[in-house]
């Protein structure tokens, strides 16, 4: 018995059940590759304040003047205290910088933090260098355990040269520590606690 032919209409519903699969796909593709994708667009163009890394400030910074103020926010999960050790700096543009945080541990647990950064205005984004900074690895400190936390960083030059930003006289870089579940280095801590010193 010979099969049933297929007809125009069937072909043209496979063809866009074809279509519409792949389309699918794609987008699910694209869903997981949308965060990687962002990130990276933040990082080259300072996009939403999203600060820059370098390897070095220029040789000779420039004779203008910018305000940097900083700002320091915890997540209510994450028992630290954690704030700035200046409130604000005044820096040459061009100029490398160091500025201070300082966290403590107020709780009795071990606890991992790790930082996200953003500079304001965002414009300034594009142009706010950090050649070392204590948001680029994960911070774990012990109960009642205070840490100093280091930001080097400059403004580079060429926001004097942006129409959009060259007017800025102030910029604001703002810290939030979120907590990281580290389970086993906590267990491990809880299993086998620092020994006292009884002499």
């Amino acid at each position: 018995m010979k099969p049933a032919p297929v007809i125009p209409n069937a072909r043209k519903n496979l063809r866009v059940a074809a279509v519409a699969g792949t389309v699918v796909v794609g987008m699910v593709g694209l869903t997981y590759a949308s965060v990687p994708l962002y990130s990276m667009f933040c990082k080259a163009t300072g996009f939403g304040g999203t600060t820059q890394r370098a390897d070095a400030a220029p040789e000779t910074a420039t004779g203008k003047f910018i305000t940097i103020r900083f700002d320091a926010n915890t997540a209510g999960s994450l028992g630290w205290n954690f704030h700035p050790v200046q409130s604000v700096m005044k820096v040459r543009i061009g100029e490398q910088n160091m500025a201070h945080y300082s966290a403590t541990n107020t709780t009795d647990k071990v606890l991992t933090g790790s930082a996200i950064f953003n500079v304001t205005p965002a414009e300034a984004g594009a142009y706010f260098n950090k050649i070392e900074c204590f948001c680029f690895t994960e911070q774990t400190l012990k109960p009642g355990e205070s840490a100093d936390l280091p930001v080097d960083f400059f403004v580079d030059p060429a926001i004097l040269d942006d129409p959009d930003s060259k007017s800025i006289s102030e910029i604001t870089l703002s810290y939030t520590f979120f907590p990281v579940d580290k389970p086993d280095a906590v267990s491990a801590v809880e299993q086998n606690p620092p020994k006292q010193n009884t002499n």
